[in-house]
């Protein structure tokens, strides 16, 4: 039973250690995971079904060599390309977002550790190494956050890129 509970009791000592911000930079992790799973299943599941769609529909055209026909052409490209952009925009945000609140947990803490320091009058090696370690474990919460991050942000933006293009060389003229 205590296995299960590892992974909460770790969770619990980073938001006691690190403050308020950690539960931001976690809020923001699990806002940046869901729109990398639902972006992994549009990219997986959805998208086929819209470029074939939008593949039928292409090619029940008669006309394909006329300027209204190429704009058509552009149109659905540009469409395509729009759903699969979908949600990037929050995930540029999120990615780096998480090490700024990560450095602004740490500013604050350490303005704890030496408005502590000023009220006590003393400055206690142990007391103050504390404090730090405190600090910096939004830092590194921030980091790990962002640092999962960028692979799917990179991936989905290459994915993107190709399939725009492989979807263009589908529509024949």
């Amino acid at each position: 039973m205590l296995e299960v509970l590892q992974p909460w009791t770790a969770v619990k000592e980073l938001v006691e250690g690190g403050g308020p911000y950690v539960i931001l930079i976690f809020l923001n992790g699990i806002v940046l995971w869901t729109i990398c799973f639902e972006r992994y299943w549009y990219f997986s599941r959805v998208l086929p079904r819209e470029a074939d769609a939008m593949h039928a529909v292409w090619d029940s055209r008669a006309d394909h060599v006329s300027w209204c026909a190429r704009q058509i052409r552009v149109a659905m490209v540009s469409r395509l390309n729009a759903s699969m952009m979908a949600g990037m925009p929050m995930l540029k945000v999120m990615v780096p977002l998480a090490p700024l609140l990560g450095l602004v947990g740490t500013v604050s803490g350490m303005l704890e550790v030496f408005d502590s320091m000023a009220i006590s009058g003393s400055a206690d090696a142990r007391t103050m190494a504390d404090g730090v370690s405190h600090a910096m474990i939004c830092t590194m919460t921030g980091l790990a956050v962002s640092i999962t991050g960028l692979y799917p942000l990179h991936r989905f933006k290459s994915r993107a890129r190709t399939e725009t293009e492989l979807f263009q060389d589908r529509l024949s003229f």
